[in-house]
């Protein structure tokens, strides 16, 4: 700025009332340090105004697990949409999954004095930390997953509900057998809610649980791996259910290399290209544009004001039936026949989930 003023030969707080719009400037005087602004090159930094006034930053800040997942990446695109059009910018950290460096990112974004914070938690994550900033009133949104220790909202998957409704179609085509193959570590919310939505799909048709049917891995090729571990049991399941976009990626190469087009699969979360698969790859689609745009448009509105209690927004997941689901099970597998439901039976909530 003192560069800008030598240059035009006015004060230094002429130039800034002309860079903030502040005061009386006269027109032959702006157009003259405009120009040199645009001869030099000048940024004004507008962190460092901001932390002189103590206003804001014109920025949300965005922590997800993974950069390589293109689940987050969706998520991000999805709340970049929603507040661009409100002149703010989205900067976004990944976490790698490790509480501490999701804690060290979070305390970057607050330093920098964002204007909002959203989280995709990781697995370990406890948000505690974040009680003073939430009490003074900033607007802080997890997704995906719900903050840990921390009274917030929150927009998350129909997880439950998507995984049931995936496992019962699976049941219908006659499998009685059903492998699951689960992310890690076993306390991560999604994992918990889509293992839950399996085994209410097996209690309501009746079948027994059978713990060797449920194997782990965190990237495809562990997911892989997972699945060649339950096709070489001594009684192997005739269908799978992959709880994430990487364990299906996983299931689909497994089940190519060992040329086994006959094992019903249905994934969780949609893929690139899972038409072109063979056969083409049935799902329970998630929404992850419209999971980033629903906490976009929620931490909007807290930035307008809105002041009620925390809430936790569902978002459907839906079923979309493309081949690989409906592999009927083997002749000698009989065909199940679900049970009348009981007194004491559960009953989960949650939208409903149709083939799409």
């Amino acid at each position: 700025m003192t560069d800008v003023a030598r240059e035009v030969g006015v004060t230094a707080k002429t130039v800034s009332r002309v860079l903030n719009d502040e005061g009386p400037v006269a027109p032959q005087t702006r157009e003259r340090v405009m120009a040199a602004v645009r001869k030099l090159g000048y940024q004004p930094n507008l962190m460092a105004r901001n932390m002189r006034v103590g206003a804001r930053d014109a920025a949300i800040g965005l922590v997800i697990p993974e950069m390589g997942n293109p689940f987050f990446g969706t998520v991000a695109g999805g709340v970049e949409s929603a507040v661009r059009a409100r002149g703010l910018t989205l900067i976004v950290g990944s976490s790698s999954e490790s509480a501490e460096l999701e804690q060290s990112l979070i305390a970057t974004f607050l330093a920098r004095r964002v204007t909002a914070l959203m989280v995709v938690p990781s697995a370990a994550s406890d948000h505690r930390h974040l009680r003073g900033e939430r009490v003074a009133g900033l607007p802080i949104v997890f997704l995906d997953r719900p903050a840990v220790g921390l009274t917030a909202d929150s927009v998350v998957s129909a997880n439950r509900e998507g995984a049931r409704s995936g496992v019962a179609h699976l049941i219908a085509h006659g499998h009685r057998r059903i492998g699951f193959i689960a992310d890690l570590p076993s306390t991560l919310y999604t994992r918990r809610e889509r293992f839950q939505g399996y085994r209410d799909a097996l209690d309501e048709a009746g079948l027994q649980f059978d713990r060797s049917l449920v194997e782990t891995g965190h990237d495809q090729e562990a997911a892989a791996s997972a699945t060649m571990r339950l096709l070489t049991l001594a009684d192997p399941p005739t269908a799978l259910f992959a709880g994430n976009n990487l364990a299906s990626m996983g299931a689909v190469v497994a089940l190519a290399r060992a040329g086994r087009k006959e094992v019903a699969l249905v994934g969780f979360d949609d893929l690139p290209l899972a038409e072109a698969l063979d056969p083409p790859l049935t799902v329970v689609a998630q929404d992850p544009a419209g999971m980033g745009a629903a906490a976009a448009e929620l931490v909007l509105a807290r930035m307008d004001g809105d002041r009620s209690k925390a809430r936790r927004s569902l978002v459907p997941a839906r079923l979309i039936v493309r081949g690989s689901g409906e592999l009927p099970a083997p002749q000698h597998a009989p065909a199940h026949r679900p049970r009348r439901p009981r007194r004491g039976d559960s009953v989960t909530n949650g939208p409903s989930v149709r083939p799409g």
